[in-house]
């Protein structure tokens, strides 16, 4: 029964909390339902209904207490004998709504914009939920994780590479998971970023900062799930335009090359350019507009509707080019961006429901280059060769039926496609024509002195198509004071000619009068070419085709243990399997079991209080990406010929072959990629676990007064296991006591104690920190295979790793809210954390390596010593606030700030912590150049310089005349007001060879977005 409190609270609209933000959300992740739970007399009927056609009946329990989940999300009536309640059901919450006893006191519920009741003390995670109502009020930009950064804890990803990026909670960017009513929409190869809603067809969006039930999982960062808008029996149609000028944008500044006192012994690689001009800021200018229509209603009244929105968004961008440019040119991109949403609701009859969704999202890049004299950045004519334009569509349908079986058993099924087309080809490229390289080596006397050229632009393309089929079935079972669930998520995608492939021939000339490629190609030259002219025929081809089939069962138990304690227990099953493109299993991880625990705690019996926590394991599959130039068959080939010719177009005439010194003849390839299928059990261990991490939170939530609300959490995250590649086969020769005798299409030949010969590979998927059993094809005397193997299990240690994989984080997150009240609200979030180890995760930011789970952290010992520092996603301090108020009945004023602390920055050098000379081979042990955790002969700690502190400041003021009924409105936003630039990302590669220091060695590569103001004017009917 409710308390005077909760009943004072609720009698009036500004003592309700806004549904935006809350710190604990539902169990639902990736839901799009959310519940009304109350208390009425026992026996008693509660009817709740919509404007959707839904009406649902149940009947209150012995004590009194009534629970209705999987409701769609919106506007309800909740009914009971003569009485009446207004509610919203927000994602993954529950609406409270009482009746009978004392709870008769509370009469109506006032609604006023979106608002729900005091605290949820049914929900047990950690996540932010922001409405359509609120989108308007707030200055944000147009996208998904624009709206994710006002969730405390997440922070952008690396500007410079990931900035249009989020992590949540110091994971990797590639770690989190997006949703559209309910079925994944992540982009499907290397899961960075993914597909969302057209911003006017968000209805709610739901983001998840952890604590999630078993239902869920497949996400070690956060969750972006967004619900779309449906049809009513009310016909509306509108749209928006904006308008976002170039000529109020900021003025970017001109960048320069540092000039940085070096230590004694080092010097610039260009002792001029420091302190010079490296970037004009004259020229970077980007502009953008978009038009939204849509149209909603009832196709049948009362039990057929539907919603259409139409979005086209475009942009354009001008580029300056660098000092560091070898031909100086503007680059002017346009790109196109239209997005359809279609939603269909048929209420079949009172208990079953069904919906459609139909999202497409396209991209379409084109651009074109323009002359440029770098001296005085005058801008020329248009050149006839253009940056490669890039094209993209994605589809998704997505099927979900919902059917109330009894008043305590619910079925919900759900089915999804989708279908991405990529295209990337230069139409620059001339069919025929060889891309050439090298051409001042060109043999003069065929040439006369004057290399043969052409004007090839290009020779590699993108041309790929992937697809997902998913399928998920949850069954709910109210039972007393339990409610069980079980279900399956299940998700396949499939990769086609994902990679790059090769669309013109490449020929490079060179000279040489030793062997080309010691060991494996001889010397070209000869008494007819004494001077070892050649020229070599290039094939790269990465394109290729994989799969990964996500399947999980989960089974959950939440339990009202008393009217103020609810304990929730689920454990969850998931199982993953990559394929490379022959369909061979490279990664088969079943029985990964992910227990999660979680309670809420009523502590007043009244809603004003609550303290919950939770704990769980989430597991994280490889993404499709993982197979190219690897799992799966490449190509990457080089052909050596002397030449007696050269055609008109460039290509050398009159081949002979270059002999080989190992036997081979033909292509010769230095890590045997001759498009042949992989060995994958050389590839990946038989024992390689996917990455997982475990989670705890532990938070609560207090009514301050009938206005305020105050929250507090803290949250500890600890990685477990990772995945990434190693490459130096001879640390592994060495743990393994084998010996190099060989070396054949780009793998060793070894021996073991016994004398039996087997293939030993360059670089293998492992477990950091862990110990994984390795797969030797053996050999005979001829090194063909004899289709045995020999399996030895050896420790990260014995590889040398003098530490397992580390990544920690631990986070205290505060925050006082006021709930909009038609008048004003306000939220401030403070987060203070930490994020260390050695392992940012699946990518690599300092560079922005993207090829994930493949970066070169792991590839051996020595880049990982002196590692473990401050990681790439810490800021250690956050703060974050933003509000709305209505200066009068047609004008409201909004902002929002974020402070946050600066980014770590690392130092990447040679291998001299202070006593080896860069000279010697000790200080490059891999050959990897300046990419060890040593600088200017010190060890470079991770995190030990930090850039700047960053303020962003955004404001807008929104116009809606009574004359129009307030269907009008005209709005202005302006982001970042003061126009603040500071760095947000600099270039850690701090040498180019021993002691000679790069000049662009902490060189801003990333600095704030400039101010931009973007005008709007919208129409809702």
């Amino acid at each position: 029964m409710a308390s005077n409190y909760l009943a004072k609270g609720l009698k009036r609209s500004a003592l309700t909390v806004a549904l935006g933000l809350c710190f604990a959300g539902g169990v639902q992740a990736q839901s799009t339902t959310g519940g009304i739970n109350g208390s009425a007399p026992a026996g008693s009927t509660v009817t709740v209904t919509n404007n959707s056609g839904f009406t649902r009946t149940v009947t209150v329990d012995a004590n009194g207490r009534f629970n209705i989940n999987n409701l769609p999300v919106g506007n309800y009536t909740v009914t009971s004998g003569s009485e009446k309640r207004e509610v919203v059901v927000t994602v993954g919450s529950s609406a409270a709504a009482s009746f009978g006893g004392a709870a008769t006191t509370l009469g109506t519920v006032t609604v006023t914009g979106t608002t729900i009741a005091p605290i949820d003390t049914t929900t047990l995670d950690t996540r932010s939920v922001v409405t359509a109502q609120q989108l308007q009020r707030l200055p944000l930009a147009r996208s998904a994780e624009a709206i994710a950064l006002l969730a405390p804890g997440a922070v952008n990803g690396a500007a410079g590479f990931f900035g249009g990026l989020v992590s949540f909670g110091g994971s990797g960017v590639s770690e989190n998971a997006y949703y559209v009513n309910g079925y994944f929409t992540g982009e499907p190869v290397s899961n960075l970023g993914g597909f969302t809603l057209p911003y006017q067809a968000i209805e709610q969006q739901e983001t998840f900062l952890g604590g999630y039930s078993a239902k869920y999982g497949r996400s070690d960062g956060g969750v972006i799930n967004q619900i779309g808008k449906r049809g009513t029996n009310d016909w509306h149609f509108g749209g928006q335009v904006t308008y976002t000028p170039k000529s109020l944008r900021g003025k970017p500044e001109d960048v320069y090359f540092p000039n940085i006192s070096l230590p004694s012994g080092y010097t610039y690689q260009n002792t001029t350019q420091p302190g010079t001009l490296y970037q004009r800021g004259k020229d970077n200018v980007t502009w953008s507009h978009s038009y939204t229509a849509y149209a909603s209603g009832p196709i049948i009244k009362d039990r057929l509707f539907f919603f259409a929105l139409g979005e086209w968004n475009r942009s354009e961008t001008t580029t300056t080019p660098t000092a560091l440019a070898s031909a100086p040119r503007l680059t002017d991109n346009t790109t196109k961006n239209p997005k359809l949403y279609g939603k269909l609701d048929w209420s079949i009859t009172d208990n079953h429901f069904l919906e459609y969704t139909y999202l497409s999202d396209k991209s379409d890049r084109t651009g074109e280059y323009y002359a440029y004299t770098f001296s005085d950045g005058s801008i020329g004519s248009k050149l006839s060769v253009v940056p490669d334009p890039f094209y993209q569509k994605n589809e998704f349908n997505i099927l979900k039926y919902t059917g109330y079986l009894t008043d305590t058993l619910t079925l919900s099924a759900l089915y999804g496609e989708s279908t991405l087309h990529k295209r990337q080809i230069n139409p620059s490229i001339l069919p025929g024509v060889p891309l050439l390289g090298g051409v001042s080596n060109q043999n003069p006397a065929i040439t006369g002195g004057t290399p043969i050229t052409n004007n090839q632009s290009g020779a590699v393309g993108i041309n790929a198509k992937d697809k997902s089929k998913g399928t998920r079935v949850d069954l709910e079972w109210v039972l007393g004071r339990h409610t069980l669930t079980a279900g399956i998520d299940n998700i396949k995608f499939e990769a086609f000619n994902e990679g790059q492939d090769q669309l013109v021939d490449r020929w490079i000339y060179g000279r040489t009068t030793g062997n080309i490629v010691p060991g494996h190609v001889g010397s070209p030259a000869s008494p007819s070419n004494p001077n070892g002219y050649y020229a070599y025929k290039l094939i790269f081809k990465t394109a290729t085709s994989m799969s990964l089939d996500q399947k999980a069962y989960y089974l959950e138990d939440r339990w009202q243990i008393t009217d103020n304690f609810l304990l929730s227990l689920g454990i969850r099953n998931d199982k993953f399997v990559n394929r490379n493109n022959v369909g061979e299993a490279y990664l088969d991880a079943k029985n990964q079991w992910a227990p999660r625990i979680g309670f809420s705690w009523d502590v007043n019996g009244d809603s004003s209080m609550k303290v919950f926590g939770n704990a769980g394991r989430y597991f994280l599959a490889l993404p499709n990406n993982v197979a190219i130039r690897g799992a799966s068959a490449s190509t990457f080939t080089r052909e050596y010929f002397t030449y007696t010719g050269i055609a008109a177009d460039g290509t050398p005439t009159g081949l002979t072959p270059v002999p080989r010194t190992d036997g081979g003849s033909g292509p010769y390839s230095s890590n045997g990629e001759y498009g042949l299928p992989v060995d994958v059990k050389a590839f990946a261990p038989s024992d390689l676990k996917n990455m997982y991490q475990d989670e705890y939170i532990l938070g609560m939530e207090k009514m301050l007064t009938s206005d305020w609300m105050l929250g507090a959490k803290l949250t500890h995250r600890s990685l477990k296991s990772a995945v990434d590649d190693f490459c130096d086969p001879y640390a592994l020769m060495d743990a393994a006591g084998l010996t190099p005798v060989d070396f054949q299409n780009g793998k060793f030949i070894a021996t073991n104690a016994g004398g039996t010969r087997m293939e030993v590979a360059y670089c293998y998927m492992f477990n950091p920190g862990g110990a994984n059993t390795y797969s030797f094809a053996n050999v005979d005397g001829s090194n063909n295979p004899t289709g045995t193997r020999t399996d030895m299990k050896i420790s990260s240690a014995q590889l040398g790793f003098d530490q397992g994989v580390k990544r920690t984080y631990t986070a205290l997150d505060l925050y006082l809210e006021r709930p909009w009240d038609g008048k004003w609200e306000a939220r401030i979030d403070y987060t203070f954390s930490k994020s260390r180890g050695n392992t940012e995760g699946q990518v690599k930011s300092e560079f922005g390596q993207t090829n994930i789970s493949k970066t070169q952290d792991w590839d051996a010992a020595a880049l990982m010593r002196y590692s473990y520092g401050y990681l790439a996603n810490d800021r250690r301090h956050q703060l974050k606030m933003r509000g709305s108020y209505a200066i009068t009945d047609e004008w409201l004023a909004s902002a929002n700030i974020r402070i946050v602390s600066g980014a770590p920055i690392s130092c990447l050098g040679y291998f001299n912590p202070g006593n080896i000379n860069e000279n010697d081979p000790a200080a490059d042990p891999v050959g990897y150049g300046s990419s060890y955790h040593t600088c200017f002969g010190q060890v470079a700690t991770p995190g030990s310089q930090r850039t700047p502190w960053t303020k962003t400041i955004d404001l807008g003021l929104t116009y809606r005349p009574a004359y129009f009924d307030k269907k009008l409105s005209v709005a202005v936003a302006v982001r970042n007001v003061t126009n603040d630039r500071k760095t947000t990302q600099v270039d850690v590669t701090s040498e180019t060879a021993p002691y000679t220091v790069s000049n662009t060695y902490l060189l801003p590569i990333a600095q704030q977005a400039p101010r931009t103001v973007q005008f709007s004017v919208s129409y809702d009917w």
